[in-house]
This record gives structure tokens, sequence and C-alpha cells, in this order.
């Protein structure tokens, strides 16, 4: 069965709630045959992201960049896991106050040096969040998820 891993780092009640609507795509009842598995950034190990197919990345975006924990995972899995897992379909969301583009950045720049292809839009959610931020979350776990179906 093709598993999807969900990393996230969720400090605040917005990114809570990003993380749930992707959960909630990837796990919806028109998606079969697709595990989902869920990591805290810190918690993510080499052997999840081996063992997954596909991978959703969420991350707040702390001092313009991706969130230590989001960085200290791709400091521990990037050379264990870079010619294994090269070509693997990700998607990514980013919650910041007022500017994302730096997170975006250094995460477009990791998942370059991986080899991971983006599977769909990355979704950017500045300020407080609203209805249409969790639908497009929920969309990106239903397309990253639906993609691995067989």
């Amino acid at each position: 069965m093709p598993t999807l891993l969900i990393v996230h780092h969720t400090p605040s009640p917005t990114c809570q709630a990003l993380f749930e609507a992707v959960v909630s795509g990837a796990t919806a009842p028109e998606i079969e045959g697709v595990s989902v598995v869920r990591r805290p950034a810190l918690s993510a190990t080499v052997s999840d992201v081996l063992a997954a197919d596909g991978y959703v990345l969420g991350t707040p975006a702390n001092l313009g960049y991706m969130s230590g924990a989001l960085k200290h995972f791709f400091d521990q899995v990037y050379y264990p896991c870079l010619d294994a897992t090269r070509g693997r379909p990700f998607g990514c969301y980013v919650h910041g106050g007022n500017d994302v583009t730096g997170a975006v950045r250094g995460i477009e720049s990791i998942t370059t040096g991986l080899g991971w292809r983006r599977a769909a839009g990355i979704v950017t959610v500045t300020g407080a969040l609203e209805k249409a931020d969790a639908e497009r979350c929920w969309e990106l776990g239903a397309t990253l998820a639906a993609g691995l179906m067989t």
C-alpha cells in the first residue's frame, strides 16, 4: 500500500488547523488504498521518509525562514534519503504573519536538491486563517494522496 508522509510543525492554532485540513483531505473517503502517516518534524526519521511514497510538509514561517523543526528534519534525512527518494512527489503549506517568501524558497531549494517532484501548488497563508485557506490545504492533502492511489 502506498504511503503519504505528512511532516509538520504545528506550534499555533492556525498551523494546527492547516495540518488538520491536509489530513482530512488525504484521508477523504474517496481516497482508497493509501496509508497516511503523520509525524511532527522533530520526530520524523529517515525510516519514515524511506518508507513513504510521497510527502506533505507543513511549517510556519519564522523570522523569514521555515521553522527550525522542519529544517532539523531536512538536516537529518537529506543525505541518507538523497538517492533513494529522488523523483517522489511532495507538496507543502506555509503560514506566516506577513511574509512566507524565505520559507518557501528554503523548502524549494532543499526539495530540489533531494530531487523531489512538486505535485501540487504550494499553499501559502499569511495573517489570519480564512475558510479558503483550509480548503486549499484540504485539496493539497487530497491531491497528494490521490496521486499515490494504485
